[in-house]
């Protein structure tokens, strides 16, 4: 199988790519934190946040049908938490709207707070997007080492990227195993079976588990993840850090 669903389009040559790993880390964590500050009535600065990702994706020639297939797979979590929530806030008698249905309100406060949380979870998730797909993810690693980030975070999530495509190659292949038994799995009983298969491929990831731990120890390993390169920073990467903060400020204090 493909090793990019993650960083598919990284390899790309644009001026969000040419950027430092840390440059771009930075400038959306301020936006997410900034983000998450901002009031909700401040529609403005929501709409300025989503006008500068927009400009951002315009510019790393991103697809924006990819951006968009991938951050569409956060919303029905966000409405799973947050659709209730116009019908538990109450406003009084004239601070709702009627649906029309047995009496059934919802109130304008809890609107408010349903929008919230859509547009900042969703300002959130595109920077997390945009950031794995203009960025490699050998170079966000080393990226978040430089910024001090604690090691074994980085080398779990180092492990957990490189091997997760192994144990869906391993899935992968148990599935063809049962097809070619005849096996049609539409049926509530056949649910033994289904659960054999994950028994076993827990199995089968421990065991592979321990022979790489094996193998890199035999090898020298010493809990230490090795960078082949470090970067610097560039005068472009202080300007863009130091403009995107301003910009961010500006559109949480001065516009409504």
């Amino acid at each position: 199988m493909r090793h990019s669903f993650l960083d598919k389009y990284s390899g790309l040559d644009s001026p969000i790519h040419r950027l430092d790993a840390r440059t771009k880390i930075l400038s959306l964590f301020c936006l997410v934190v900034i983000c998450v500050s901002t009031p909700a009535q401040a529609y403005f600065a929501f709409l300025g946040y989503f006008v500068v990702l927009a400009v951002v994706i315009a510019f790393s020639r991103v697809p924006l049908g990819y951006i968009l297939r991938r951050s569409l797979v956060i919303i029905p979590f966000v409405l799973m938490v947050a659709v209730f929530i116009p019908f538990l806030k109450s406003d009084g008698p004239s601070g709702g709207y009627s649906l029309g249905i047995g009496g059934l309100r919802v109130s304008r406060s809890g609107l408010l707070v349903l929008w919230n949380v859509l547009a900042k979870s969703y300002v959130a998730v595109l920077s997390v997007i945009l950031l794995s797909a203009t960025t490699r993810f050998s170079k966000l690693l080393a990226g978040f080492e430089q910024l001090k980030i604690p090691k074994i975070f980085i080398m779990l999530a180092g492990f957990a990227y490189r091997y997760v495509f192994v144990l869906v190659d391993e899935l992968e292949r148990m599935k063809r195993a049962r097809d070619s038994r005849c096996y049609g799995g539409k049926w509530l009983w056949h649910s033994k079976v289904i659960g054999q298969m994950i028994g076993t491929l827990f199995l089968r990831s421990y065991q592979r588990g321990e022979r790489v731990y094996v193998a890199m120890v035999s090898r020298g390993f010493d809990g230490r993840a090795v960078s082949l390169g470090r970067t610097q920073f560039g005068r472009a990467d202080y300007l863009v850090i130091a403009g995107a903060v301003t910009l961010f400020l500006f559109l949480r204090i001065v516009v409504p």
